[in-house]
């Protein structure tokens, strides 16, 4: 009996603290699960856009980056790889394997923009390129080299990109892997190479616990800010994976950017809006794209049988301008 009251209690409690929330707090309080996808969704760090006769693209972490379609975001279907003959430039930085992670698509002046990273689990020796192409199938891209690498010294990490066009139209990208952060560097737009006049890397966000780990960054402009989600703690565990998905804002894109709570995330400020629950283990590695329905969020996340899947929801937005998943 005393047990069963105690559970009487504690479940009145939850029940009244979720009453009291806020939306987007009330959305922390029980993460929804994946919207629903089929067909071959087996993804890590995916990246997708709208194409202009209303298709879906979608690029991920592969052996030389592996390119899913969809006409309905439902369903989702192999299209090949960018680099089906591989990628030899980029060998230096993988230790000569084929995986190339984390690749960020867009689509912009009638051409699809990719960037992605090489590297080898756990080294800063690592490098962003760029590639374009007219269609987005495979085997149609072609590539114009490096944008940005770094060393061991460098004190940061050239990995995960995203491509950020401001309210100016000026062009940014974003990246970084543990070490100290988060970081931003300008673009030329007319190459989409780094600017030739501005060359400062802007520091977004870092950790100093739980071993830096942030990483994943993009970048979506709503109404008078600049949103920016990150993914804390450690991915590639399988179910073991903690991934979890942050957000910050900044009504300018250089920042400062602050959680909720006004905790700027260059001091490892960050408010989560999405963590393991239930068979979904480690969700993180956050693409934003606005669509007719909604923002979406998409990501990865790790289920039961340790694979990583697609994952699709709908962002809702509260009354404060703060985002939650629904």
């Amino acid at each position: 009996m005393r047990r069963l009251q105690r559970a009487v209690v504690a479940a009145c409690v939850l029940v009244a603290t979720a009453a009291t929330l806020r939306p987007a707090e009330a959305a922390l309080a029980a993460y929804p699960g994946p919207g629903r996808v089929t067909g071959d969704v087996l993804v890590h760090d995916p990246s997708m856009v709208k194409t202009p006769d209303g298709r879906y693209l979608l690029v991920h972490t592969a052996d030389g980056i592996g390119i899913k379609t969809s006409t309905d975001r439902t369903a989702f279907r192999n299209a090949g790889v960018v680099w089906p003959k591989g990628a030899p430039w980029t060998t230096a930085y993988t230790g000569g394997s084929r995986n190339l992670w984390a690749p960020d698509l867009s689509y912009r002046n009638g051409r699809y923009y990719l960037y992605y990273s090489a590297s080898t689990f756990g080294s800063s020796r690592s490098a962003i390129f760029l590639a374009t192409s007219t269609t987005g199938a495979a085997g149609s891209w072609t590539d114009h080299g490096l944008v940005i690498e770094t060393t061991s010294s460098s004190g940061y990490n050239a990995i995960d990109p995203n491509l950020v066009v401001d309210s100016s139209g000026r062009w940014w990208l974003t990246f970084g892997s543990f070490w100290s952060g988060i970081k931003m560097i300008r673009l030329d737009p007319a190459t989409g190479k780094r600017s030739a006049s501005d060359t400062s890397v802007r520091s977004l966000a870092q950790r100093t616990t739980a071993s830096g780990s942030v990483e994943a960054p993009v970048i979506h402009r709503r109404g008078g800010y600049y949103y920016l989600f990150v993914s804390f703690d450690f991915c590639c565990r399988g179910a073991d994976s903690t991934y979890r998905t942050m957000v910050g804002r900044s009504t300018s894109i250089t920042g400062p950017y602050v959680d909720r709570n006004g905790t700027r995330m260059t001091a490892g400020g960050g408010t989560e809006i999405l963590a393991s629950h239930g068979g979904v283990h480690g969700p993180g590695h956050p693409a934003v794209l606005p669509d007719a329905d909604g923002d979406l969020l998409v990501y990865h996340y790790y289920g039961d049988d340790n694979r990583a899947r697609l994952g699709v929801n709908l962002l809702g937005w509260d009354s404060a301008g703060w985002p939650y998943v629904r």
